[in-house]
């Protein structure tokens, strides 16, 4: 049974959320909150698997509480509702932790499925959205390199390079011409190496590398 937490300043959003979800029988609704510090005090007493987390909301933005759920509790999943996929808000969450983004006019039956997968621990982040990141992320000046970079191998640079096209483990799998668990072996390596904490914060510091990534 996956342990959902309802965060939206709308308790009209949230009692259409509830309803919907509370159909599927793997989902359970385990409690809600009105802003991002009712938020967190919520997800301390009630340890949710995931959350389901509204950007604007009074006393606490959802990316404020973002950032503390994910320094708090890192093994809770957080994903964003949004009404508009170009929400600059969205970016800066995802950058702070989230897992992923969905629109509020998502179907039921997609939203159930997205926090099936988050929870598995893949992300939900659109093409367009995830280049938007990426944009926003590059510096003008090279960026610090971590001492674990200059471990990397060959392979790994190759696996990190194509992390910040936004392709999937399944595609660099195909690319590589190697198995998908292969490519998971060597996310895990990459994230260890560098001390990051999932494969959205590897995309934002890959593209900031790219030069350095590219094939010899």
């Amino acid at each position: 049974m996956i342990r959902v937490l309802l965060v939206d300043d709308q308790s009209l959003i949230r009692r259409g959320l509830r309803a919907l979800l509370e159909l599927e029988a793997d989902l359970a609704i385990v409690g809600e909150a009105e802003n991002g510090q009712m938020a967190i005090e919520q997800v301390q007493a009630l340890q949710p698997d995931v959350v389901l987390m509204d950007i604007r909301m009074p006393i606490m933005d959802g990316v404020a509480a973002t950032d503390k759920i994910m320094q708090q509790f890192p093994r809770t999943k957080v994903l964003v509702l949004t009404t508009f996929d170009q929400d600059d808000y969205v970016t800066q969450a995802l950058q702070k932790g989230a897992v992923g983004y969905l629109l509020k006019d998502t179907p039921s039956e997609e939203l159930a499925t997205a926090i099936r997968s988050v929870q598995r621990g893949y992300h939900q982040l659109s093409p367009g959205l995830l280049q938007k990141i990426l944009t926003q992320a590059t510096q003008p000046a090279p960026p610090e390199l971590p001492p674990g970079f200059a471990e990397l191998t060959p392979r790994e640079k190759e696996v990190l390079r194509l992390i910040a096209q936004g392709a999937s483990n399944r595609e660099i799998a195909q690319q590589l011409y190697i198995s998908e668990g292969t490519v998971k072996n060597y996310v895990t390596s990459i994230l260890g190496r560098l001390n990051l904490r999932d494969r959205t914060q590897a995309a934002i510091f890959a593209h900031s590398v790219l030069p350095l990534l590219t094939p010899d």
